[in-house]
């Protein structure tokens, strides 16, 4: 068929075309959604790998989302409202994209299937590679690995076996980091390799500081969700702020802890120390980072974390949490700071250091950049994804 031997001129060195099929992509109104998904995709296409990308979208959040960026096409399909329905639900998008994705193939041969996430993307991917003849990979990113922290604990029991079977089934499960890779291995039968996430160096790239007397700006980006530790970082910096008077926090991120964290900095006596800049477009953040003094998120739970790898492209000491996968790209005391998940004593110690050593601040954040130039750009992440593509094929 002319998919195989188009398969066969990739596994050979030439061209290869990948069929992504994500639910995180960029939007309108929000560049920052799924851009760990988009971004590469330039440098892969330099490296021989055309993409063509379907972002999976659930009819019953159709109403509320504005249509995706760039020359990804939107995949509506129909699915039980809720993390209920996410165990079937890759049922459901199979169902819809299925005839839309053999037309493509007929038109232009698909060497490989990427899915983004077990659930729906990959148990998609699976049933299309096998009525296509195909291999599929299958990427995972972090919370995704977990049912339980995905969808619930009721929910995660209906997920978990459907996401081992995608597993097991895919040619390569793609892990974001050796953290991730380990839980994915628990599964028993899967085929791993660790990709992380990559950055762009020119966009994130060192600017500024700007400075308030003795110290600057503390940058934090993320969902304001629990698991990202804001209220950690609250409490931290109000241990610090009597001797550092002048510093201040800028929270970038919209989620369901909004209210409370205001609250919280109010009753910590932050107001006017904090500022909650809620969502800000990829340019925003890459100059918040650019300018800022340290960035620091005490995330407990992160597969890799992209914004960590961005704010040390920016040259930042970056503060994080051991244990994490961000835990394999610092190295303690050398770029960047690790302390231990929901100590606050021990954060609000690295704050300090950092926020009252300048030349500390400087070579962490040096050194930093230096991590990101050698091994962690999107190059360097779209060479790596290439030859993983290039082993699956045929």
């Amino acid at each position: 068929m002319a998919g195989g031997r188009h398969a066969a001129r990739g596994a050979k060195g030439g061209d290869l075309h990948v069929l992504t099929l994500t639910p995180f992509y960029p939007t309108e109104r929000d560049d920052a959604r799924g851009c760990f998904v988009a971004e590469p995709l330039a440098a892969l296409e330099a490296a021989g790998v055309r993409s063509t990308v379907l972002v999976a979208r659930p009819l019953h959040r159709a109403w509320r989302d504005d249509r995706v960026r760039g020359p990804a096409a939107e995949a509506r399909f129909a699915c039980v409202p809720s993390n209920a329905g996410l165990a079937v639900s890759g049922l459901f998008l199979a169902a819809a994209v299925t005839g839309r994705v053999r037309r493509l193939h007929a038109e232009q041969p698909i060497d490989v299937i990427h899915a983004h996430s077990a659930l729906p993307c990959g148990y998609a991917a699976r049933s299309m590679a096998r009525r296509l003849g195909v291999p599929f990979v299958v990427t995972v990113h972090g919370l995704d690995v977990l049912g339980d922290v995905q969808a619930g604990r009721v929910s995660g029991r209906w997920c978990a076996p459907v996401s081992r079977g995608v597993y097991r089934a895919a040619r390569r499960v793609i892990c974001v980091s050796a953290r991730v890779e380990a839980e994915v291995r628990r599964t028993g039968g899967v085929r791993t390799v660790v990709v992380h996430n990559g950055v762009d160096p020119v966009r994130f790239r060192p600017g500024v500081p700007a400075t308030r007397g003795e110290a600057g700006t503390i940058v934090s980006v993320g969902n304001l969700i629990p698991i990202k530790g804001h209220d950690l970082l609250l409490r931290a910096i109000a241990r610090v702020s009597a001797r550092f008077p002048h510093a201040r926090l800028d929270i970038i991120g919209d989620g369901t802890e909004a209210s409370r964290l205001r609250a919280l900095a109010a009753e910590l006596g932050l107001s006017e120390a904090t500022r909650f800049l809620g969502r800000r477009s990829r340019q925003e953040v890459a100059r918040a980072l650019g300018r800022c003094s340290v960035f620091a998120l005490p995330s407990h739970y992160e597969g890799l974390g992209c914004v960590y790898l961005e704010a040390m492209a920016a040259a930042r000491p970056v503060v994080a949490c051991r244990g994490q996968g961000i835990g394999e790209i610092i190295r303690h005391g050398e770029n960047g700071v690790l302390v231990a998940p929901g100590e606050v004593d021990e954060l609000a110690d690295a704050l300090a250091m950092l926020l009252g050593d300048a030349s500390t601040r400087e070579r962490l954040g040096v050194e930093a950049r230096n991590t990101v130039v050698r091994s962690l750009t999107h190059a360097h992440q779209a060479e790596r994804l290439e030859r993983v593509y290039r082993a699956c094929v045929p």
